[in-house]
């Protein structure tokens, strides 16, 4: 079953505190569904201030490393930090974008009601939601181009319009660590702009973006760091050590034609 909004939203939060230790380090992440591995003894350590890409073949575990992260799919083992503190002393930093398929979008709100459910850690729950706090989220709608489709219920946008407001729920958050299930999945050439402006603003800021990618076309333009993942972990680090032909084999297998190697390769 789908998640509706508010559970979603409950797994989002927003910022606080001095940096300390690595946005997220976890180590023996080990996740399975029906006791089939998802993921097995993954360690990860990522980067102050990166934009990094997960990135593997489809059922590689690279939305349930997110998950597994978060806490939202219970793990089997494995240590999850934060900014040096285990992750849910540290929720209040970190901001979630979940898949788009993953949400009930006939949930009865407008985009500015999604927005503000961004903010409600710092609101309180079954608090009023203030001028201060519309003002905030209408701001982080128009840095995303969405300020018109405000008063527009959800289920009446477009996959790439949605995708935006919840980017924009994220924005509002002033998070210091950002994790993106698959935000350019099925977008707008537009909409695709946006988010990757979005990222280098986030990095420009010293703040770091955690990304589940797929096209391999993008992702050496987009992201400057990767985690390769098929269940166990690939390779980690800057681009050029990851998205190497020897990498890509051990991942992808021969899935991946040559030109499409070729053009992940760069």
């Amino acid at each position: 079953m789908s998640p509706d909004l508010r559970t979603v939203a409950n797994a989002e939060v927003v910022h606080d505190a001095v940096e300390v230790g690595s946005p997220l380090d976890i180590s023996g992440l080990t996740v399975a569904y029906d006791r089939a591995p998802a993921l097995w003894n993954v360690d990860y350590v990522a980067p102050k201030g990166g934009l990094v890409a997960i990135v593997g073949p489809n059922g590689a575990g690279k939305s349930t490393y997110l998950k597994g992260a978060l806490g939202l799919t219970p793990k089997i083992s494995g240590r999850i930090a934060a900014f040096g503190a285990p992750i849910t002393e540290a929720r209040r930093r970190i901001a979630y974008v979940p898949q788009r398929e993953s949400v009930d979008w006939e949930f009865p709100a407008t985009a500015l009601d999604v927005t503000v459910m961004g903010l409600y850690r710092s609101i309180g729950w079954l608090r009023p939601v203030r001028k201060k706090h519309r003002e905030a989220a209408l701001a982080a709608l128009a840095e995303l181009g969405m300020a018109d489709f405000a008063g527009r219920q959800i289920g009446q946008l477009s996959g790439g319009q949605q995708q935006r407001v919840f980017l924009a729920r994220a924005l509002v958050q002033d998070a210091d660590l950002y994790l993106m299930d698959e935000p350019f999945a099925g977008v707008d050439a537009a909409t695709e702009r946006t988010i990757v402006s979005l990222l280098r603003r986030i990095a420009s800021l010293g703040k770091t973006a955690i990304v589940v990618h797929h096209d391999l076309q993008t992702v050496t333009e987009y992201f400057d760091h990767a985690l390769m993942i098929n269940v166990r972990r690939i390779a980690a680090g800057p681009m050029a050590d990851v998205m190497t032909a020897e990498n890509l084999q051990k991942a992808y297998g021969g899935r991946l034609a040559a030109p499409q190697l070729a053009a992940a390769v760069g």
